[in-house]
């Protein structure tokens, strides 16, 4: 084992390792920009090759900053998988540079606010990721009210500005729509599942918007509960095949939902893609390993781990905020044996 190998790791070891100066290696990991790429490939080359690990202490001394980032995770029981590619996305844009990540669960369901007090009273963090972010969403409300750096997985509807990243879900819609019409399509359901955020009223409004505008049949699910959990999906899926004006078509922004309501609708004897057609939002590979002929819509959840990341690294590096409120397009999975 190498002498570099048998200590902890120093500065001082990559500027050994590298022929560089102290000062030099220090700013490569600051992400200095005014060196030469091959300087700062060289650095973290060697920092990444005997396991360099800033010391967080000295850091926060130094520059006020930790070098950490928090993703705060709302409880949500219907996701299939979204929290391990939101991480890995987010993961993969930081790597080369400072930054590390934190994930912090929701403390209690009952007190949203109490993950985000904790890092604003310990500064333990240098900005906040959130997700299942609501209208009026109270931890915004903190961090906008303490001027802590922060990006939402989500949009609100509070007047001043403030960093997102967001599923483009009115495209999402019309995109569904468009596809079952042409499919001949004419009842078309929206399943949308409502789990407080402002994405669910979002596509709401878009969906009845795009049914008005293109003359069609269409129905939103109002009742809260029906998709609380995947029993009463299912209920839901054998109460759909009972109607006396059958539905041809489903929209639904939850795969877990999804599954649920087409064994529901199994039960009875109804089949997917001869009976009715369901569009559902995609963001792993269950739909369509389950169901090849399925049509999708996908939401790329790496893709939008890795965007909140650089956002909430340019809000703390002060970038202007109004720059930092982005959209993810949605990808369109058509599948079967209906050509466009």
């Amino acid at each position: 084992m190498s002498s570099h190998m048998q200590k902890r790791p120093t500065l001082k070891t990559i500027a050994e390792m590298t022929g560089l100066s102290l000062s030099t290696v220090s700013l490569s990991l600051r992400e200095g920009n005014n060196l030469k790429k091959t300087t700062r490939d060289k650095v973290a080359k060697a920092a990444a090759q005997i396991g360099y690990v800033p010391n967080r202490a000295g850091v926060r001394l130094r520059t006020g900053r930790t070098n950490v980032l928090s993703l705060v995770l709302a409880h949500d029981e219907n996701s299939l998988d979204f929290t391990r590619m939101l991480i890995q996305g987010i993961g993969s844009k930081l790597q080369g540079t400072p930054f590390h990540l934190n994930v912090v669960p929701e403390i209690a369901p009952d007190d949203p606010e109490a993950s985000v007090k904790y890092i604003l009273e310990n500064r333990s963090s240098d900005g906040v990721i959130l997700t299942h972010t609501s209208a009026r969403d109270p931890r915004v409300q903190l961090l906008m009210d303490a001027d802590f750096p922060f990006v939402s997985h989500g949009r609100t509807e509070f007047y001043s500005p403030h960093a997102y990243h967001d599923f483009n879900v009115e495209r999402f819609v019309e995109l569904a729509i468009e596809r079952l019409q042409r499919k001949g399509r004419k009842n078309i359901l929206l399943a949308a599942v409502d789990n407080g955020t402002t994405n669910h009223s979002t596509i709401v409004g878009g969906f009845n918007r795009c049914i008005a505008e293109r003359g069609l049949v269409g129905n939103t699910v109002k009742e809260n509960n029906v998709f609380s959990c995947t029993t009463k999906a299912r209920e839901f899926g054998h109460s759909l095949a009972q109607r006396e004006i059958p539905i041809d078509a489903i929209i639904c922004n939850n795969e877990l939902i999804a599954l649920a309501i087409i064994n529901g609708l199994n039960d009875k004897n109804q089949k997917l893609g001869k009976d009715y057609d369901l569009i559902c939002r995609q963001t792993t590979e269950i739909l369509p390993i389950l169901y090849p002929a399925m049509d999708t819509i996908a939401e790329d959840l790496f893709d939008a781990g890795e965007e909140l990341a650089q956002l909430l690294i340019k809000r703390i590096e002060g970038c202007d905020i109004n720059e930092l409120q982005t959209l993810h397009d949605p990808i369109a999975h058509w599948r079967g044996d209906f050509s466009e």
